[in-house]
């Protein structure tokens, strides 16, 4: 049986949770005009998994109306009750670049528990490479949760601004080799002199991958 419009728009309405996740499933094989229209009947579904499955599609089908895709992630965002809803939405704000949502993200990291969310609203600052984010990321790199520390240290790195180096420089000597296998990448895109110095330390590292890269990285630094 072919998938069409109707076929996926009947599934949508079915009170049936499995026939809801494949009717999200085949939006993906729709022309995104009207897979864009279907998506948003599933972002408004009861289920959480049915409705991060629709979120999470419009990092892609956001481009079809950015106006609307930024008022549908805002409020999945901030009023959805799923930490993983409210983690894809701002990943998708990333992944759309819709900076207007700049001080929504940045509310959300200091009110919420959730450190899904604040992961991913950290990820997507780096996405942004907004300048005004380099306050919430420094703060961020003292987060008691090692998965958000480091994506600061990523983020940091893209946002490009050289005051991050010294902020970086003490997580080379971390006891996590990732931490320090992202600190190489970190200096890498924020390059210059002090950067150098301590990525020609880290081409000693005893964990190879982080050796490795260091030395690759300082070919280009």
């Amino acid at each position: 049986m072919s998938i069409t419009a109707e076929s996926v728009r009947q599934l949508l309405s079915s009170e049936d949770l499995g026939e809801r996740l494949r009717a999200v499933n085949q939006i993906r094989e729709l022309e995104p005009t009207i897979a864009f229209e279907l998506i948003q009947i599933a972002i408004g579904d009861s289920n959480s998994r049915v409705r991060y499955s629709a979120v999470s599609q419009l990092d892609t089908l956001g481009t079809q109306n950015l106006d609307l895709s930024l008022e549908i992630l805002r409020d999945r965002l901030l009023n959805d009750p799923e930490a993983d809803v409210q983690a894809a939405a701002a990943d998708c704000l990333g992944a759309l670049k819709l900076h207007t949502a700049f001080e929504d993200l940045e509310r959300l990291y200091q009110t919420t528990n959730e450190w899904l969310v604040q992961f991913s609203i950290i990820a997507t600052l780096g996405e942004f490479g907004d300048p005004r984010a380099f306050e919430l990321l420094k703060q961020a790199l003292s987060s008691e949760n090692e998965l958000v520390q480091t994506a600061a240290i990523s983020s940091l790195g893209e946002l490009g601004n050289i005051e991050a180096i010294p902020l970086l420089t003490p997580y080379a000597t971390n006891p996590d080799w990732q931490i320090r296998y992202r600190i190489v990448q970190a200096l890498t895109r924020l390059g210059g002199a002090e950067a150098k110095s301590v990525l020609e330390t880290l081409t000693n590292d005893e964990v190879e991958p982080v050796a490795t890269e260091a030395q690759k990285s300082l070919q280009s630094v």
